[in-house]
């Protein structure tokens, strides 16, 4: 039997577990999957726990997916990347082995149809998830990234990272207080938690004059999941906008976990569906 987790702190709101339960039941495969709060104070002593109770893998969410770096023995190349990882495989000797799935995720979730080659990108926040979206992006094609963020000082760090490793991209960072004309740009991705269920949920990163502005070929991403409509993907629909929706990519880094964990690939649809009854 497969034991499986996730750990990270508050995890009340996650539905991780109803998602990774419906895969793994569409596999066929005897499996548990358990919620572990694990506050940051007590990771050392959940990463025992979870070396000597027998567990397969885990999933890591916020705020542990750059702590949990420093456990690990192993790391794959969108880790090392990204600087963080959210899915864990215990090895037979009980070493862990690191990925980062949120970047196979946010670009499964941009159709295939959707050339971004040579086009202008922007980022909403500078923290965790923006830098998943900078790998997917730049693995699509894109030529520049515009980052608008709450605190330019605080957004330095992540600046300097992301220049350092994709030194072809022309990376920019401006006040989100004073969002400058986005007509220029292909993509716009929100990765601040606003808009979220219990956080700021009647309330969007953007001003409704900026949707106004946008190219009508824009594609605007938000990867709050919940609610699965966000204020600003509502209002991005009511102007006849693409939009993706965060639900998609966090299906589909799940999927890429369960394959991680026991090389099977589950049904993404049944996946899909247990999250709609859950939100």
């Amino acid at each position: 039997m497969y034991k499986l987790g996730i750990i990270g702190y508050p995890l009340g709101h996650s539905i991780s577990a109803v998602i990774q339960k419906a895969g793994l039941e569409s596999i066929g495969l005897d499996c548990s999957y358990d919620v572990l709060e694990t506050p940051p104070e007590d990771l050392i002593a959940r990463i025992k726990y979870l070396k000597t109770n027998g567990y397969n893998g885990f999933n890591v969410t916020i705020p542990l997916k750059v702590p949990m770096s420093l456990f690990l023995d192993d790391i794959d190349d969108y880790a090392n990347i990204a600087g963080c990882v959210n899915t864990v495989k215990i090895r037979e000797d009980k070493s862990f082995f690191g990925y980062n799935t949120d970047i196979y995720g946010f670009k499964k979730a941009i159709p295939d149809t959707v050339d971004l080659k040579g086009k202008n990108a922007s980022i909403l926040g500078t923290g965790g998830a923006s830098r998943a979206a900078v790998v997917g992006l730049a693995e699509k094609g894109v030529s520049s990234i515009d980052f608008y963020s709450r605190n330019i000082i605080n957004s330095q760090q992540t600046l300097n990272y992301v220049r350092s490793k994709f030194p072809e991209i022309e990376f920019n960072v401006y006040q989100i207080q004073n969002i400058r004309d986005l007509s220029g740009t292909s993509i716009v991705v929100n990765a601040t938690p606003i808009g979220m269920k219990g956080y700021m949920a009647d309330q969007m990163p953007l001003e409704r004059a900026d949707l106004d502005r946008l190219n009508p070929n824009t594609i605007v991403y938000d990867i709050v999941y919940n609610p699965i409509r966000t204020v600003l993907i509502q209002e991005a629909q009511k102007r006849s906008l693409r939009t993706i929706g965060g639900l998609d990519m966090l299906i589909y880094q799940a999927e890429r976990a369960i394959e991680i964990w026991t090389g099977k690939k589950p049904d993404t649809q049944a996946m899909k569906l247990a999250a709609y009854e859950t939100l």
